[in-house]
């Protein structure tokens, strides 16, 4: 999530003219966030386009126009506003992809915080637009170019969109930039998929799943798994999911889904999970802990819950609330690897 000063700042380029608004025609927000300050905006002629489904469910339940995350057919804006992701191949792939889209003449507005490199993405959208200029406020940078398809380095474009493609980082193990540890395995999954025991048997949950990572490694080597479910609020993971999972057609399922709100009840032998503890750059143990109430309402009574986190995570009181037993099983290189059994039912 993008901190509000971002917000601030772009509307500033906005309000002051800098980036003219249309007096007519939609507004293109790629990578959309919910908050008050699409409110600054006209809400009638947002058209709204994000692949994460908590930020696509909020938009749609606030009454915003707000596409498909696989659309392919966008509507031609005279103003593309662009919520950079943190990595850069995926970023520079949607400059390029919104660049392309842009009608002659029209604007790319995007706005970064100086920490997260607002000066080097400018350069980074001038190099494919040909130009770019800025403002700076609030420690964060606002920054734009009018699309002119003279100016615009068509090949570099087509480069950095395929370079924003799923791709085998392993043999069978598939990835894309912007997913969760996505050019590795990540040492804490590696590590919880070597303490989840063998024999364990039923229909499993894979909470938070990537790139399916968890699942194959558990579909690998545990026989009596009849089932992992996969559930995964980044859309742009499905297909990655889809080729690392290949090999177990008819054991899983991938659904785009929102963990904290989107998991049936009392239905799952067990769950594994390396749970999301970050909002922006900031340490949110909230999200963990949300995670382990949304683990304890999927599992059956006689359910299990095998989650990895880094050791500094206060997670041992919710797990306490949660379920009624649980304990830390490995500790090693920063990590600790937790059991939880038999969820508490809430009242």
């Amino acid at each position: 999530m993008m901190d509000k000063d971002v917000f601030e700042t772009l509307l500033l380029a906005i309000e002051t003219d800098a980036v003219p608004l249309a007096e007519a025609g939609p507004i293109l927000v790629l990578n959309a966030e919910p908050g008050p300050w699409l409110s600054r905006l006209p809400q009638e002629r947002l058209v709204l386009r994000t692949s994460l489904k908590p930020a696509h469910d909020a938009l749609s339940a606030a009454g915003y126009t707000v596409l498909a995350p696989d659309s392919v057919d966008i509507p031609e804006a005279r103003l593309t506003i662009i919520l950079p992701p943190r990595q850069r191949d995926q970023a520079r792939a949607l400059y390029a992809r919104a660049l392309l889209a842009a009608p002659e003449g029209s604007y790319v507005l995007a706005c970064l915080p100086n920490t997260l490199g607002g000066k080097t993405a400018e350069k980074t959208l001038a190099e494919i637009a040909g130009d770019a200029a800025s403002l700076s406020k609030n420690k964060c940078r606002a920054f734009w170019t009018i699309r002119h398809d003279a100016l615009i380095d068509h090949d570099l474009a087509e480069d950095w969109i395929a370079e924003d493609a799923p791709r085998e980082i392993e043999p069978g193990l598939w990835s894309r930039p912007g997913l969760f540890s996505w050019d590795r395995v990540d040492p804490g999954s590696e590590l919880l998929a070597d303490s989840v025991p063998e024999h364990i048997t039923g229909i499993g949950a894979d909470l938070g799943a990537g790139n399916g990572f968890l699942s194959r490694e558990l579909l690998t080597h545990c026989a009596g798994i009849e089932r992992m479910d996969l559930f995964e609020a980044e859309y742009r993971a499905l297909g990655c999911i889809e080729g690392t999972l290949e090999p177990f057609e008819g054991r899983y399922t991938a659904q785009w889904a929102d963990v904290l709100k989107d998991l049936p009840a009392s239905t799952y032998n067990f769950a594994v999970m390396n749970p999301p503890f970050h909002t922006g750059r900031a340490d949110n143990a909230e999200l963990g802990r949300a995670f382990i109430r949304a683990a304890a309402a999927c599992l059956k009574p006689s359910g299990t819950l095998w989650l990895v986190a880094n050791r500094h995570l206060p997670y041992e009181a919710e797990l306490s609330a949660c379920f009624r037993a649980h304990e830390m099983i490995e500790d090693e290189a920063g990590y600790k690897i937790i059991r939880a059994e038999k969820p508490k039912r809430r009242k």
